[in-house]
């Protein structure tokens, strides 16, 4: 053939073409396979579905009599009547000293530096399918702690870890008894 070789009855572009993809049966072949493994893998993905984990923040709030800074539930449909400290849940692209500067200037108007968050607990909660709960201890801040928020509570109150409130939520009343203890890390409800 002229301008062009001829081997086994495939011109030279044809063979640049298959040594880039191989001979057309075996990239058929290969294709099958791929889309095969393909389908494979999105079965055991969908198959393994993560759980998001939610994150919660607690302050403990604490004055220079030792005593913790309490909220009482009203109007929220869930343990109105107990009490909580401040607390709420990590926002998106926000770290834990973050989400709990933010929610004390929210629920109860005090500002918070960083340098003034010390860790106390983590709790891995089973409600909502498993959660997380950090609490974090503050003896300084800026302001006086006010009622930010009259429509999710209608007092804010001090206790003493040892005179806490009879009504509370549980997993918070437990929390407390292992920050009392000195544990870090405890689950609840597994």
């Amino acid at each position: 053939m002229e301008g062009g070789l001829v081997r086994h009855g495939v011109s030279d572009s044809d063979a640049a073409d298959q040594v880039v993809h191989g001979p057309p049966m075996a990239y058929g072949r290969a294709r099958v396979h791929v889309e095969r493994i393909e389908r494979e893998v999105e079965m055991a993905v969908a198959s393994t579905e993560r759980h998001t984990l939610i994150g919660d923040v607690h302050l403990l709030l604490t004055d220079d009599q030792g005593r913790i800074l309490f909220g009482r539930r009203a109007g929220t449909g869930y343990a109105d009547g107990a009490f909580h400290p401040p607390s709420g849940h990590l926002e998106a692209e926000e770290s834990v000293v973050e989400a709990l500067r933010r929610e004390a200037a929210e629920e109860i108007g005090v500002h918070i530096a960083p340098e003034d968050v010390e860790f106390a607990h983590i709790m891995h909660n089973s409600s909502s399918g498993g959660r997380v709960a950090f609490f974090f201890q503050v003896r300084q801040w800026e302001g006086e702690p006010t009622n930010m928020e009259p429509d999710k509570c209608d007092a804010l109150e001090w206790f003493t870890a040892d005179a806490l409130p009879a009504d509370m939520i549980p997993y918070c009343r437990e929390a407390l008894g292992h920050i009392s203890s000195g544990k870090s890390l405890s689950l609840f409800g597994w």
